[in-house]
C-alpha cells in the first residue's frame, strides 16, 4: 500500500506565525466570521459573555456566576475563535508564499512588437503591460516572454523553471501541440514569433495568483454540503440550550433549592456541543488541498476539481508518455530468408545513421551489439534519404544501391516497383511483432526484403503496480491510443489496465466519456492537444499539460506545470486524501462531544439535581472548573489539529469499508477517549494553579 510522500511541511519561521497571528485578529471582522456559521455562533457567544463580564463587575455579589469565572470563560471563547482564524491564516500563509514566487515571475517585460509574422521585420519595443490579445511579438535568445501566447513561427528552447521549478529546458515551436508559451519564461536559444492570447491581467500567471490566494477560494459542493450539515447541528443545539434556561428556572421553583443555569454556562455548553473542531478547520482543509496541488506543480482552477479528483471512478490515460516511455526503441532484429542477423543489423544501421529520431538512434545502438562500429561514409558515396510522410520510408543510397527502412506496406510497394516480392514469411514476422504490441519496421536492399526491426514502446517501470493500487481503490483504468487494436491490446495487457480504446479520435474519446458519465460515474483524463479539448471539457477532472496548446489548457480544470501525464494518478490520490482528512476530522469533532456532556451537564444542574453528580465520572473538582476545563479543551484541540488539517491524513489505497472502520477506531474511539483525558488534566492544572 502506498502513501502520499510529497506532503507539504509547515513553515516554522517566527515571522510566518506572526503574520498568521495578525491575520487571525483581522479575521474578527463580523463580515468574515458570518461566512462560517459554526464559528459565528462561537463569535456571538464570546461577544455575549464579554457583555456579561462587564455587567457582573457592576452587580458583583448579586450575580450567580463570579466575574472571574465569566472572564476566564470569555477569554477562552475568544481564543477558540482566534485559533480557528489562525488555522485558516496558516493555510493561506503557505499558499501566499507560492503567490509571491509567482508574482516575481510576472514582471514588466519589454516586448518587441511586430506588424507581421516575419522574422527580421522591424519591431517596436513596448511594455508588456500594453500588450493586447492577438498582438505579434518577437522573442529571441536571452529574451523573457512578456505574455501568454502561441508560437506562429520559429522554434526555440525555453527555460520554464520560473513557472515549473524544473531546470531542464523545453522546446516550443509553431504548429502541433507544443506551440503554447507562458509569460515569465525565458528563451534560451533561437527565436519565436508569438501571438498574444490574453489581455493584461488575464494571463496564465495572473489567473494562477488569483486562484491560489485564499480569499479567492470558492467552496466546493461537498464542503458546502458539510457546512449546511454543521449549521443544522448548530441550530439544533442552539434550540436545545435555549430551552435549558426556562427548564432550570422551572426546576428551581419546583424543587425549592438550587439556582438556574447561568447564561455563561449555557454559552459554554453550546460552544462545546456544536461541532466547533471541524467548523474551525474546514476552511483550512480546503485551502491546504489546493496548496498541496500547487506544491506538486498542478494548478487547480477551482477547489471543485481537487475534490472531484477524490471521487473519480474512471481514469482515461494516454498511452504514449503516460503508460509508456514515449520513445520507441529497437529491441530485436528478425532476418528474412538466408540473411544473417549481423547482415540485417549492418543494413539497418546504414539506413539509420542520418536518422536523428530516438527510434533511429536506438537502431544504431542495437546494431553496435553485433560489432558494427564506425564507417567511412565518404568512401561509400552515401546519399541519405530522410523520412518523408508521403513515402513513409527513409534510408541511404550507396551509388545505385538503395537501402530502405519503413512501414511494411510502404516497403512492399517499394520492392514491388522494383519487380521484387514481399515474402509471406516476412509478413508473418510483421504480424507477430504487431501482436506483441511493438512496431515492425521492414528493411529492404534493392528489390529484396532482408528483415524486420522490432521497435518497442517500453512500458514504464512500476506502472502496473500503480494500476493495481487504483483497482484496490475501485478506480477503473482505460488506456487511450491511436495504435491499431492488436498493438493496443498487447500494451494494455503488459501495463495491466482494465480496458483500452484503440485508434482513438476526438469523437471516440468524447463518446467514451459521455457513455461512462451516463452510468453515473466520474471521469478523469489527461490531454495536451487541441484535439483533446472536447474530451477535456467533458471530463469531470481534466488535466492539461502546460506544454500543450492554449485550447487544451482553457478546456481543463487542472494544469500540470511539469507536463507529466502520470501525475494524474497523484492528483487522484491527493483528492482522496483531502476527502479522507475532512472525514477524519468530522468524525473526531462529533465524537469528542461525548466527554463534554459528562463535564458540563452535571456541573450546570448539580445544584438543582444533586443526583447528577453521579455522572461526574471524571471527578472534576468543581462545577466552575468542569465548565472551564471543557471550554479550554475545546479551544486547544483546534490548535493541536492544525498540522493534521494542513498535512492531511495518510492516504492508503484501501476500500471504503476498511477506511470507514479505520476512521471509527482512530478518530471515533480516539475522539471519545482523548477529551476525557484532556479535560481531567486541565482540571488538575486549574486546581494546582488555584484558578477560580
Amino acid at each position: 500500500m502506498s502513501e502520499i510522500d510529497s506532503k507539504p511541511k509547515l513553515t516554522l519561521s517566527a515571522s510566518f506565525f506572526m503574520k498568521a497571528a495578525m491575520a487571525s485578529f483581522r479575521k474578527l471582522d463580523p463580515r468574515i466570521q458570518i461566512r462560517n456559521p459554526v464559528m459565528f455562533v462561537v463569535y456571538v457567544g464570546a461577544c455575549l459573555t464579554t457583555l456579561l463580564y462587564f455587567r457582573s463587575i457592576l452587580t458583583e455579589g448579586r450575580a450567580v456566576s463570579t466575574s472571574g469565572f465569566i472572564l476566564a470563560t470569555t477569554i477562552w471563547l475568544w481564543l477558540t475563535v482566534l485559533f480557528a482564524n489562525f488555522a485558516e491564516a496558516v493555510g493561506e500563509g503557505q499558499n501566499r508564499a507560492q503567490v509571491e514566487t509567482l508574482r516575481k515571475a510576472r514582471q514588466d517585460t519589454p516586448a518587441k512588437k511586430i506588424a507581421e509574422a516575419k522574422y527580421g521585420a522591424s519591431f517596436e519595443v513596448i511594455s508588456s503591460r500594453n500588450l493586447k490579445r492577438n498582438d505579434l511579438i518577437l522573442v529571441e535568445a536571452g529574451d523573457w516572454i512578456p505574455g501568454d501566447g502561441e508560437a506562429v513561427a520559429g522554434l526555440a528552447s525555453i527555460d520554464e523553471s520560473a513557472i515549473t521549478g524544473e531546470s531542464a529546458p523545453v522546446i516550443r515551436g509553431a504548429g502541433g501541440d507544443f506551440d503554447s508559451v507562458t509569460g515569465g519564461t525565458r528563451v534560451l536559444s533561437d527565436w519565436l514569433i508569438v501571438r498574444i492570447t490574453a489581455d493584461p491581467g488575464e494571463a496564465f500567471l495572473d489567473r494562477m495568483i488569483k486562484m491560489v490566494e485564499g480569499a479567492a477560494r470558492q467552496k466546493t459542493p461537498n464542503e458546502i454540503a458539510l457546512t449546511i450539515l454543521l449549521a443544522a447541528m448548530t441550530v439544533i443545539f442552539l434550540l436545545v440550550c435555549a430551552t435549558l434556561l426556562p427548564f432550570s428556572v422551572f426546576s428551581v421553583r419546583l424543587m425549592h433549592h438550587g439556582h438556574p443555569v447561568s447564561i455563561t454556562i449555557l454559552v459554554a455548553l453550546l460552544v462545546c456541543l456544536i461541532p466547533t473542531t471541524i467548523g474551525a478547520l474546514l476552511s483550512a482543509i480546503g485551502i491546504a488541498g489546493m496548496g498541496r496541488m500547487l506544491r506538486a506543480n498542478v494548478l487547480a482552477t477551482s477547489g471543485r476539481a481537487v475534490e472531484a479528483a477524490g471521487d473519480v471512478d474512471v481514469l482515461l490515460l494516454d498511452k504514449t508518455g503516460t503508460i509508456t516511455l514515449g520513445n520507441r526503441q529497437a529491441t530485436k532484429f528478425y532476418p528474412a530468408g538466408n540473411v544473417s542477423e549481423k547482415d540485417l543489423a549492418d543494413l539497418a544501421q546504414l539506413a539509420s545513421i542520418a536518422d536523428q529520431t530516438p527510434e533511429g538512434r536506438s537502431i544504431v545502438v542495437l546494431a553496435k551489439q553485433y560489432g558494427i562500429r564506425e564507417r567511412d561514409l565518404a568512401s561509400l558515396d552515401a546519399r541519405f534519404i530522410p523520412f518523408s510522410a508521403s513515402t513513409r520510408m527513409s534510408g541511404v543510397d550507396l551509388g545505385v544501391r538503395q537501402i530502405r527502412k519503413g512501414a511494411s506496406d510502404a516497403i512492399r510497394k517499394h520492392v514491388e516497383r522494383q519487380s521484387g516480392t514481399f515474402p509471406d514469411s516476412v509478413q508473418e514476422i510483421v504480424d507477430f511483432v504487431a501482436r506483441n504490441g511493438s512496431t515492425p519496421i521492414v528493411v529492404s536492399d534493392q528489390s529484396s526484403v532482408v528483415g524486420v526491426i522490432e521497435l518497442k514502446d517500453i512500458v514504464k517501470g512500476g506502472i502496473k503496480e500503480r494500476f493495481i493500487q487504483l483497482r484496490r481503490m475501485g478506480i477503473q483504468t482505460i488506456m487511450i491510443t491511436g495504435d491499431n487494436r492488436l498493438t493496443a491490446a498487447a500494451i494494455a495487457a503488459e501495463a495491466g489496465v482494465d480496458d483500452f480504446l484503440a485508434e482513438a479520435t476526438p469523437e471516440k474519446k468524447l463518446e467514451l466519456i459521455r457513455d461512462i458519465q451516463a452510468r453515473g460515474k466520474l471521469v478523469a483524463m489527461t490531454g495536451d492537444g487541441t484535439n483533446d479539448a472536447p474530451a477535456l471539457a467533458q471530463a469531470d477532472v481534466a488535466v492539461a499539460m502546460n506544454s500543450g496548446t492554449q485550447v487544451a489548457k482553457e478546456a481543463a480544470n487542472l494544469v500540470d506545470l511539469d507536463s507529466n501525464p502520470t501525475k494524474l494518478i497523484e492528483i487522484v490520490e491527493t483528492g482522496k486524501q483531502l476527502l479522507m482528512t475532512r472525514g477524519a476530522l468530522t468524525t473526531f469533532s462529533i465524537a469528542n462531544d461525548v466527554a463534554k456532556y459528562f463535564a458540563i451537564l452535571p456541573a450546570a444542574f448539580s445544584s438543582i439535581y444533586p443526583q447528577l453528580n453521579a455522572l461526574n465520572i471524571m471527578d472534576l473538582s468543581s462545577p466552575a472548573h468542569a465548565v472551564l476545563s471543557a471550554v479550554i479543551f475545546n479551544a486547544l484541540i483546534i490548535v493541536a489539529l492544525i498540522p493534521l488539517a494542513l498535512k492531511g491524513t495518510k492516504y492508503r489505497p484501501i476500500g471504503a469499508e476498511r477506511v470507514l472502520r479505520r476512521f471509527l477506531w482512530i478518530y471515533g474511539v480516539g475522539g471519545v477517549i482523548l477529551p476525557f483525558v484532556g479535560i481531567k488534566l486541565i482540571d488538575l492544572v486549574l486546581v494546582g494553579a488555584h484558578w477560580l
